[in-house]
């Protein structure tokens, strides 16, 4: 089963610069979207069921042109989720997930700190987020969590990890809550088959950051445990040039 976690930055402007030709050609089986900013009546669904994906799931924000997560699949899901019920979360459109006989898929978009309120708005997020998925680890073992988390694991996954030390983003408490997260029962897929430095998701459009590979890794599929010894191979996609972000991509055998 290939996965691959995209934050397309608005699904529309990547459309209009050769997403579809690019998801063929990657051809996953499942693909989680990320920061669609749009509603399912301005996506050109039929063109995305024509490239090979008829099953497709979208979580819109109720704010018009923000965030926003979908799921698109080649095959039916046994069950698709949309939301966590905790309210704050939802209205924002940042989880849908679809069960799958082998595991379970979701896309995740969690917040950004640009400011002192939303850095506040998106502790409250992590710990609600990790309650929510410690209890849904009770009857949904078998869980792939991929999106923008928005947050630098360690100083190897950003370019100057001593520049923004006080940068959300990479700020300790940020960091120290997604190694828990991870603690508590996920691999970071990418690392657990790549160790190396330099390895980005995201770059800022200023300053030619993505051509100076001035980047950061925080776009992650993060695996259950109990799937370790089924992954095959975790990759970054930095050649797909429609975001700020690239694709990350899972290998999980059936």
């Amino acid at each position: 089963m290939k996965i691959i976690s995209y934050n397309v930055n608005g699904i529309r402007a990547a459309i209009a610069k050769g997403f579809i030709d690019w998801l063929q050609q990657a051809n996953p089986d499942v693909i989680c979207l990320q920061e669609i900013k749009a509603t399912e009546d301005q996506i050109p669904t039929q063109a995305i069921t024509d490239a090979g994906y008829p099953y497709q799931y979208y979580y819109s924000a109720t704010k018009k042109g923000y965030s926003g997560v979908a799921i698109l699949s080649k095959t039916k899901p046994n069950n698709v989720v949309y939301g966590t019920g905790i309210e704050h979360m939802d209205f924002e459109g940042r989880n849908v997930r679809a069960d799958f006989d082998s595991c379970s898929v979701m896309s995740l978009y969690l917040p950004s700190g640009t400011n002192i309120a939303r850095l506040d708005h998106k502790f409250m997020f992590m710990d609600d987020f990790q309650n929510y998925i410690n209890a849904l680890k009770t009857t949904i073992p078998n869980l792939v969590i991929c999106g923008d988390y928005n947050i630098c694991h360690q100083a190897i996954d950003i370019h100057d990890p001593v520049r923004n030390k006080n940068t959300s983003g990479f700020l300790p408490q940020e960091r120290a809550w997604l190694d828990g997260f991870m603690k508590s029962g996920f691999i970071d897929s990418f690392r657990h088959f790549n160790k190396e430095p330099h390895q980005y998701s995201w770059w800022s459009y200023r300053a030619g950051a993505r051509g100076n590979n001035k980047g950061w890794r925080i776009d992650y599929n993060l695996v259950s445990q109990s799937l370790e010894e089924k992954l095959t191979r975790a990759v970054i996609l930095p050649d797909a040039m429609h975001s700020d972000h690239c694709p990350v991509l899972v290998e999980i055998e059936d």
